[in-house]
């Protein structure tokens, strides 16, 4: 054969043969240590370790599988361009493993740190993918290199050709970057509760190279381009704290004892802040009477809640027991009315034809609106 310097002999197959056992042995044996140690990574509280054991589970095992048989190649009585082939097929494969593992291991480590940090941005995939693809582009450009294929006049090529995309992709590229700066400013951030001034509401549930993903209360996704994102106006209910207070408007009658109302609407406040979900249990009841109203005495509750989704609860439960309880102590709560005198002669009523006279000749009428 021509590839073949000498003919093969039993000694040559025997030594390819136990090369490639070798191999796979010692791949199955890393791997199990490995699967040992991924175990022990897990108990730990750092995230970090379990992306680590996970990446080298990929590249330790075909590394020595590749090992295995560059060591057969090496026995075997091959001529050198058939020897120096397999060597280089041999590590471009384990350059792209090794690539692909490293990916896999920053892209990890990035959502790690991200996530173990709450002024960066926690599950946003953005920088995770674009560390990722920074990684494969350095891989590839080394499997390039290692076939002799020279990366100069493709890095000029890419260069010269930036613009053109550039120009091809300004909404995209213009996403991207509005993402960027809005993770980098620390404005929104995946988990906050945000409001734009369209309507649009609800969670963060990620922000990645093109758009940010908005679940509502409804539990439907919203998706929204970060470049919209960035020029609207927008209200964050998380920053910069979590907690906030929310306003309950409430009125009594004109004959209620207002020290009377303030004590039982205290007594009331504290019960909820102490018992119901979300409340918050140091929060100090806060009442203001602000307004002599047509038909009550209006008052403004201030509430405590641990974060947005949390009012509806408070909410529902306050007008609950405010409501049983001045119904208890009999504080009234009036409900709007007017009452307008019609005097026969100053105003005319109109009336549809064929139908019954509303006022009788002579009558005073007086009607309530409620």
């Amino acid at each position: 054969m021509a590839a073949i310097e000498r003919d093969l002999t039993m000694d040559d197959l025997v030594v390819g043969g136990i090369a490639v056992v070798a191999g796979l042995v010692a791949a199955f044996l890393l791997r199990m240590l490995l699967k040992w140690l991924g175990k022990h990574a897990g108990r730990t509280s750092w995230n970090g370790d379990d992306v680590i054991v996970a990446a080298l589970r990929t590249v330790v095992p075909s590394a020595a599988i590749a090992g295995g048989v560059a060591v057969a190649a090496a026995a075997l009585p091959l001529t050198s361009a058939v020897q120096r082939t397999v060597n280089q097929v041999l590590t471009v494969l384990l350059i792209f493993v090794v690539t692909v593992a490293a990916a896999r291991l920053v892209a990890g480590l990035v959502r790690t740190v991200t996530a173990s940090r709450s002024g960066v941005a926690g599950s946003a995939t953005i920088f995770v993918n674009i560390t990722r693809v920074l990684v494969l582009a350095i891989g590839f450009l080394v499997v390039l290199q290692t076939l002799g294929i020279s990366i100069a006049p493709m890095l000029t090529a890419l260069g010269v050709g930036g613009l053109a995309v550039a120009l091809a992709l300004q909404d995209t590229l213009a996403n991207l970057f509005a993402g960027i700066h809005i993770l980098a400013s620390k404005t929104v951030q995946p988990g906050d509760y945000i409001q734009l001034s369209s309507g649009e509401e609800g969670y963060v549930e990620d922000i990645n190279w093109r758009q940010t993903t908005v679940r509502n209360l409804s539990n439907n996704l919203v998706v929204i381009p970060n470049g919209e994102l960035a020029r609207t106006n927008m209200t964050n209910f998380m920053r910069p704290e979590q907690e906030l207070t929310i306003l309950l408007q409430a009125g009594v009658a004109y004959d209620s004892d207002l020290d009377h109302v303030e004590r039982v609407t205290n007594e009331i406040i504290g019960e909820v802040m102490t018992e119901v979900e979300g409340a918050l249990p140091n929060h100090e009841p806060i009442i203001r009477f602000h307004t002599f109203g047509d038909s009550r005495i209006g008052f403004t509750v201030i509430l405590g809640v641990g974060e947005f989704s949390d009012q509806y609860r408070i909410k529902h439960e306050f007008i609950k027991r405010l409501h049983k309880r001045y119904r208890a102590e009999g504080i009234r709560i009036p409900a709007p009315a007017r009452t307008v005198a019609l005097q026969q002669g100053s105003v005319s009523i109109p009336q549809q034809r064929g139908a019954e006279p509303l006022i009788e000749p002579g009558e005073v009428p007086a009607a309530r609106i409620d």
